[in-house]
């Protein structure tokens, strides 16, 4: 057929030899009256069959040697043939499934046109266009070769996308990745700690400070609303180290479906001075014809869209891409004023001025999803995408007849357990991480004989924490007394926080114990709430799910670090601060002399047994209550010891603050400075973690101070598994006897003579 490409032809003839083959051996060997077996169709049967027959006596024994040595190569070819012909057809991802990776080296053999539906006619129109594969193959990607990829992020809403890409890419991919983030300091500080803690094998991130670069593009208006950040791609090759030669460009709403290796292959494809790798826009932008008076930015015909751009950033330094991008968009901005889509309508008038640039990439590396375009048109079958590109301000509400199978395909990547990507490049040298040496050293020191084995694991365990998972404001507070409640929670608390936040109207830090499917749930439910949405300065920090235990003392330090203010309120999310506490303690502050003294304030501690109550105004309020028993002491009924040393004879009549002295088992609720030392991440689950902090405390000289008019509230709950763990286990009662034991030592030991009453207190935890 005209126009058939020599591929298509080798396929039909490798079938043909396929086929015949086998055949004509048989009947050549059965011409000799050989017995010889059926050729094995694999080779594990090529490697268990005989082929000789020792029965057969024509022939001799060289006829026979030579036939045998006939068949093994037959079989050879034979071999040779199918593994090029049953590389099997990629599949689309579905939940919790693994997609194939074959012929990663280049495009796909289907031809799909945007201006077809992927027929013949259309098959070759697309050759022609550059917008469907050919059937040339694709130079191979060195197996160990690192693939670059830049990425644009701002913003705390943009950082939990880039998670999203970043987990899609890491799915597929089979070599070292290097990350080049462009962020502002909120996006970096976010990240910084995600990959850090997230410590995937074989992936490098360099970050790059966005807050330099403002100065290259702030002088072009902008009304897109990615606002100045949508226009620092065009400053790449300024930004990117200079020895960079080449480069992948995302947006942060891009998904992929497969390897990466298969996009950076088609670098190879460039010829002459072609330094772009742009899909062609899939909506009518640029044809202007969307209203009236629609006016866009110049373009090659229907323009190029730059969700996904491949940079040869050596050639565009020689063809002084700074000089010739500046130029154009000045002379365009004297007549368009601003610009729309960002730097996609400068790179277009770039590319009107200079089409030699640009090599024009098959549409399904950039299957735009946004109303009014034609994505469709650029795939016949699903399972032919490569990548999906979420570019309407409405993401996953766009219009499509596959959009199920695209919101399925994001949702799968986003809800996807992180944990499961650290998975390592075998044969591949990767640059020597020092943190997870020394965390691979601490392990293979620990016994895994003990019994207590798990517990001292857990100590070291890195957790993927993400930091901010919502946006956050605070400003800080002129006068230095401001305080932030510390609390950390799992999924099952999750209804305590519209309380919380009704109750305290000051900044909250809070740790959140979750699998990256309750984090989704969690966001679905914050973004429900009007009293979450309408509280910008509370810090939701996703420590993600790993291991048996929970890690309630790690997850009160994440809480803490994040703490921006001069004091914190270390408190539990099943506890209601009294309303009015926010304003108190930061009057407290100046009273007790709290920044140039170490004090720790005590808040006394109350609980009830009834799901609903009214809660009390006020102090005598809640003495009624107390007398009535519907309030009782925290844990009057069961770990007196815990709360005790609080007086809460003293405090029924107390007008002023008054000390108190530290005892055994002591686990007040307490606000401190920001500075005040951390909790121990040896204590996990249930048991002694509070105790062991204040204990610090303590020995660190901090002066027990329990306020007068404070007061805090225990809500009744189910009790959790961590509880119920430590009253059923036996060996988990003396684990946690055991590492007590070690604390107390640990004590001795840093503080010396002073720590000795912690040696022989007496408690019953």
């Amino acid at each position: 057929m005209p126009g058939m490409c020599r591929g298509r032809r080798k396929f039909l003839a490798a079938s043909l030899a396929l086929l015949f083959i086998p055949a004509l051996t048989w009947l050549y060997l059965s011409a000799g009256n050989f017995q010889v077996k059926p050729l094995p169709l694999s080779p594990l049967e090529t490697q268990s069959s005989t082929v000789t027959s020792r029965g057969g006596a024509l022939g001799g024994g060289v006829a026979r040697e030579a036939l045998e040595l006939r068949v093994r190569e037959v079989e050879e070819e034979n071999r040779v043939l199918r593994r090029e012909l049953s590389r099997p057809p990629r599949n689309p991802v579905g939940i919790g499934q693994r997609p194939h990776h074959a012929n990663h080296h280049g495009n796909q053999s289907k031809t799909h046109s945007e201006e077809g539906t992927g027929d013949n006619e259309a098959g070759l129109k697309a050759v022609t266009s550059g917008n469907a594969s050919e059937c040339v193959q694709q130079p191979p990607v060195d197996k160990c070769e690192t693939i670059h990829v830049a990425i644009v992020c701002a913003g705390y809403n943009a950082s939990r996308d880039v998670v999203t890409l970043v987990k899609s890419v890491l799915f597929h991919r089979r070599n070292p990745l290097h990350f080049h983030i462009i962020t502002d300091s909120t996006a970096q500080h976010i990240l910084a700690s995600l990959f850090q803690t997230w410590m995937v094998p074989a992936v490098r991130v360099d970050f790059y400070d966005a807050d330099e670069l403002k100065s290259e593009v702030s002088w072009i208006p902008n009304k897109h609303y990615s606002g100045i950040y949508g226009l620092m791609k065009l400053v790449l090759t300024k930004t990117l180290p200079p020895d960079l030669q080449k480069v992948i460009v995302l947006d942060t709403d891009i998904t992929f479906a497969t390897d990466i290796a298969e996009l950076w292959a088609v670098f190879h494809k460039f010829r002459g001075q072609q330094v772009l790798g742009l899909v062609e826009n899939q909506s009518d932008w640029y044809l202007g014809n969307l209203w009236k008076n629609h006016r866009p930015w110049p373009a090659l015909e229907r323009g190029f869209n730059t969700g996904v751009i491949l940079l040869l950033l050596d050639r565009l330094r020689k063809l002084r891409w700074e000089q010739m991008w500046r130029l154009t968009a000045e002379r365009e901005l004297m007549s368009m004023l601003s610009t729309s889509l960002a730097d996609q309508d400068i790179f277009n008038a770039v590319i009107k001025q200079n089409p030699f640039l640009v090599h024009q990439l098959p549409c399904f590396w950039n299957v735009q999803l946004s109303d009014h375009t034609r994505s469709e048109k650029c795939y016949k079958d699903v399972s032919d995408l490569k990548v999906i590109h979420w570019n309407s301000p409405k993401k996953l509400r766009v219009k499509n007849k596959h959009v199920e199978f695209f919101r399925n395909l994001y949702l799968t990547f986003l809800e996807y357990d992180g944990n499961l990507l650290r998975r390592e490049l075998f044969g591949c040298p990767s640059e020597t991480d020092h943190n997870s040496e020394n965390l691979q050293k601490t392990l293979s020191e620990l016994d895994e004989d003990d019994p207590c084995y798990e517990f001292r694991r857990e100590r070291f365990t890195v957790h993927r924490t993400h930091l901010y998972f919502l946006h956050y404001e605070y400003e800080p507070t002129s006068d230095h007394t401001d305080v932030t409640l510390v609390a950390q929670l799992s999924m099952d608390r999750l209804q305590m926080l519209e309380a919380i936040c009704k109750h305290w109207e000051g900044p909250i830090s809070l740790a959140l114990y979750l699998s990256d499917a309750e984090a989704q749930q969690f966001l679905r439910y914050a973004q429900g709430s009007e009293v979450l949405m309408a509280r910008g300065n509370v810090g939701y920090h996703i420590v993600y799910k790993e291991g048996q235990f929970y890690p309630v003392n790690l997850l009160r330090n994440v809480a803490m670090r994040q703490v921006n203010t001069p004091y914190m309120f270390l408190s539990d999310i099943d506890f209601l601060p009294m309303y009015g506490l926010y304003e108190y303690l930061r009057k407290s502050v100046v009273q007790l002399d709290m920044a140039n003294s170490k004090k720790a304030l005590v808040v006394p501690a109350f609980e009830t047994l009834r799901y609903r109550l009214s809660y009390p105004k006020s102090k005598a309020e809640l003495l009624s209550q107390l007398d009535m028993g519907t309030l009782f002491t925290f844990r009057y009924h069961v770990w007196t010891k815990g709360h005790a040393p609080t007086n809460f004879a003293k405090w029924r009549t107390a007008t002023t603050p008054y000390r108190v002295q530290w005892e055994g088992d002591f686990e007040p609720y307490v606000m401190v400075r920001r500075d005040s030392p951390e909790y121990d991440r040896r204590f996990v689950g249930f048991g002694w973690n509070k105790v062991a902090h204040i204990m610090e405390l303590d020995a660190q000289e901090y002066e027990f101070v329990v306020l007068p008019n404070a007061y805090m509230i225990h809500m009744p709950h189910a009790p959790s598994f961590d509880i119920t763990k430590f009253r059923s286990n036996k060996q988990y009662r003396v684990c946690l006897k055991t590492l007590k034991e070690e604390f107390q030592q640990n004590m001795s030991r840093r503080y010396g003579f002073a720590a000795l009453k912690y040696m022989t207190a007496e408690n019953n935890s």
